[in-house]
């Protein structure tokens, strides 16, 4: 399936249900005061962002629309999951290294390696790498683009597409 360009806060979304479906499974599906939490966290987030709770709700009926998002009702409150990979069409291994520089920005294949342990656990850097190669050349379109070399750094970044061409700068 082609997506149509997601927006920063689409894309943050999405990462923040994946991330927390691995890491928090006992409170996943999210609430809607969570997921607002999980978008602007300070940490392990770049960019940092300050969403209000009704920017993430108009964010969730977008993604749902386009599937991406799944609305259940849990108890007193509506909770959301993700529905991203079988969307997609892509393995749980992509997904993980997609919802890290979704929610980190571009990274080296070390850096993703590393950052992707809670959510998939890597053989080696190679495996990694293959699963960027593979998602930058799917028939359905790339996910993920190399990132032309900065001076003075020893390797390259890994850019999703999901939001358009990245700013090389």
């Amino acid at each position: 399936m082609s997506l149509p360009a997601l927006s920063l806060l689409e894309t943050r979304v999405v990462g923040v249900l994946i991330e927390k479906q691995h890491t928090v499974p006992d409170t996943y599906p999210l609430t809607l005061n969570a997921l607002v939490a999980g978008c602007n966290q300070k940490t392990s987030r770049d960019p940092v962002l300050d969403a209000s709770e009704a920017e993430v709700q108009a964010t969730l009926d977008r993604l749902k629309g386009l599937s991406l998002v799944v609305e259940s009702s849990g108890g007193r409150v509506m909770r959301y999951a993700q529905n991203f990979g079988r969307v997609l069409g892509i393995p749980a291994q992509a997904v993980a290294l997609l919802t890290v520089i979704m929610l980190r920005g571009p990274q080296t294949v070390g850096e993703l390696r590393i950052h992707t342990e809670r959510l998939h656990r890597f053989a080696d850097i190679s495996s990694v790498e293959g699963f960027l190669h593979e998602l930058a050349s799917r028939p359905a379109g790339a996910l993920v683009v190399e990132l032309p070399r900065q001076p003075g750094a020893r390797e390259t970044r890994w850019a999703h597409l999901l939001s358009g061409p990245p700013d090389v700068q």
